[in-house]
């Protein structure tokens, strides 16, 4: 088992001069760099291979500009020790970055050491896995959809946003909008790692959104599970309880995606349904909204 040692090399800017810093830093920013800033600001840490799935070509030309940010102060990054091999990068904003994103946003700039302390929380919270887990599926669909025509992810928001719009009535994982040539899918997400919670802890969430029945976020739910085992327990489980009435529930495997196109591809499964559908294929809100009322799927 590997040790935990943490490695968290932080190059910082003093909080005086840090205004003068940003407005230096921002002809030097690409619009991928600012991509990259506001993914971070909104979702807190990527790996070096999501950030490479999202805006690179190739891992090389990602890391050559990552380790340039980072020595900036726009970016900072840790890792945990692994005896077998080092553990991919998780990148965070720096002191420098988050000013930028601060600036842009109308917002104050945070001091350095509450940046850096922000870091070191994430580094060390017991959730941290299931955050890049859930990051790693919004990844997957925009990574795709940068080579496929006519598809798009429309939407990817985190926790914090997905549970405002939900009224603190449940509290997802995220919310994305897929959009296939036209068909627009929204969903909310709710990624399991298989060590967390049991079966059961995981189908006691579904109440919460049938409660959201009638309204205009009343949305497929997507149970995303690391193995096809588990995926069948689920379905096992929910053919003895029942799925709560007005809640459309569709779930997918890692392993099984992993040879079928991933979660974009032909593996949900909505329970009493034999076939597997794609995600474009997933039933949708139908309906136009009243005049003034913005729908949730609207891109």
């Amino acid at each position: 088992m590997a040790r935990a040692r943490l490695i968290v090399p932080i190059t910082g800017v003093g909080y005086a001069g840090l205004a003068s810093a940003v407005v230096a830093e921002l002809p030097r920013l690409t619009d991928r760099d600012r991509l990259l800033l506001d993914l971070l600001a909104d979702h807190a840490t990527l790996t070096t291979d999501q950030i490479t799935d999202l805006a690179f070509g190739s891992a090389g030309r990602a890391r050559i500009r990552l380790n340039i940010l980072h020595e900036r102060g726009v970016l900072d990054r840790f890792r945990h020790y692994q005896r077998a091999g080092s553990q991919s990068w998780r990148w965070t904003l720096g002191p420098l970055g988050a000013a930028i994103v601060a600036t842009r946003r109308g917002e104050p700039i945070p001091r350095p050491a509450l940046v850096r302390d922000r870091t070191a929380r994430l580094a060390n919270s017991p959730t941290l896995g299931h955050r890049i887990g859930v990051n790693g599926f919004f990844v997957a669909l925009a990574a795709h959809a940068r080579h496929a025509p006519g598809v798009r992810l429309a939407r990817w928001w985190n926790e914090a946003r997905a549970t405002e719009a939900a009224g603190d009535i449940v509290r997802p994982d995220g919310h994305g909008l897929w959009v296939d040539n036209g068909r627009a899918v929204p969903f909310w997400l709710e990624y399991d790692t298989g060590t967390e919670r049991p079966l059961s802890r995981v189908a006691d969430k579904l109440p919460g959104y049938a409660r959201l029945s009638g309204t205009r976020w009343s949305l497929p739910v997507l149970l995303w599970l690391p193995t096809a085992v588990r995926e069948a327990n689920l379905h096992a489980h929910l053919r003895r309880t029942g799925v709560p009435a007005g809640v459309t529930v569709a779930t997918a495997s890692a392993d099984h995606a992993a040879g079928h196109g991933g979660p974009t591809g032909p593996v949900w499964q909505r329970p009493g349904h034999p076939e597997r559908v794609t995600l474009a294929q997933l039933p949708a809100p139908h309906g136009r909204p009243a005049p003034g009322d913005p729908t949730p799927w609207d891109g």
